[in-house]
């Protein structure tokens, strides 16, 4: 890998990481294009990104680390047990549901229900428009739908997102809890990918992995930014739209 490669793969995991659009399959695809192989070390290379859009979300949020909001953190560790649970007792199925068919099904399968919920969507009906009035209910629920995130391809983001809409949170509120109930997640898959991959490191790719993980960073920051921005003025309607173009992508890079 090079540091062109570093900085390509790191700005692509800091705009897809906590966008609903799956940051899985814009990574095959970069992959393919760079023609990057599938080495132990540039798993553990991708390790270290994500550990960067960790600490973004981190910095953008850092007044929510403050002990007046342990309630909403105890939302959020339970809105992670379904996942942290499933996730574990079922890793090995997911890995082996892992293919480009699959992720591009559920990309074209993620737009579809994106559209369709906003199309019954009245966010001016929402009565959780703060994230620090989520309830337990509503968190325990989101929770449930992050587990579609096991299925590759599905996006994180996305199941929460959705989930979070269904149970009356408006957009800005729906992003912001994704990018808290991120953190849990992001830091157990990481941990794990960490241990079993650790001796991977070596001296010479630490330029790589340095420049990799500032530009995640550095990305990172600015899209959650930008994306609460966004959802202010515009609905998800535009990402539900670019998973359908983008599954058809893949899908047609697996066929040919």
């Amino acid at each position: 890998m090079h540091i062109f490669h570093a900085i390509i793969l790191g700005i692509i995991e800091g705009i897809t990481e906590f966008l609903p659009i799956s940051s899985t399959g814009h990574m095959i695809v970069a992959s393919q294009w760079l023609n990057i192989p599938d080495t132990a070390s540039n798993k553990a290379f991708e390790v270290i990104i994500q550990v960067a859009a960790i600490l973004a979300v981190i910095a953008n949020y850092k007044e929510k680390f403050h002990p007046k909001y342990f309630s909403l953190w105890v939302k959020v560790a339970v809105a992670f047990l379904p996942i942290g649970i499933i996730g574990f007792l079922m890793s090995d199925i997911v890995k082996a549901l892992f293919s480009v068919t699959i992720v591009g099904t559920m990309f074209i399968i993620g737009g579809i229900i994106f559209i369709w919920v906003e199309r019954f969507y009245k966010e001016e009906q929402c009565p959780t428009t703060d994230v620090n009035d989520v309830t337990m209910k509503q968190a325990m629920w989101i929770g449930f739908a992050q587990i579609f995130a096991l299925i590759p391809g599905t996006s994180r983001a996305g199941s929460t997102i959705i989930g979070a809409m269904l149970v009356g949170l408006n957009r800005k509120t729906c992003a912001e809890f994704s990018f808290l109930l991120g953190l849990p997640v992001l830091a157990a898959a990481s941990g794990y990918d960490l241990l079993k991959h650790y001796q991977n490191f070596t001296s010479s790719d630490f330029i790589n992995l340095a420049v990799g993980f500032i530009t995640a960073f550095i990305v990172a920051y600015f899209v959650i930014k930008w994306f609460i921005n966004f959802l202010a003025k515009f609905t998800f309607v535009g990402f539900g739209i670019y998973r359908i173009l983008f599954g058809l992508l893949l899908l047609g890079m697996a066929w040919l």
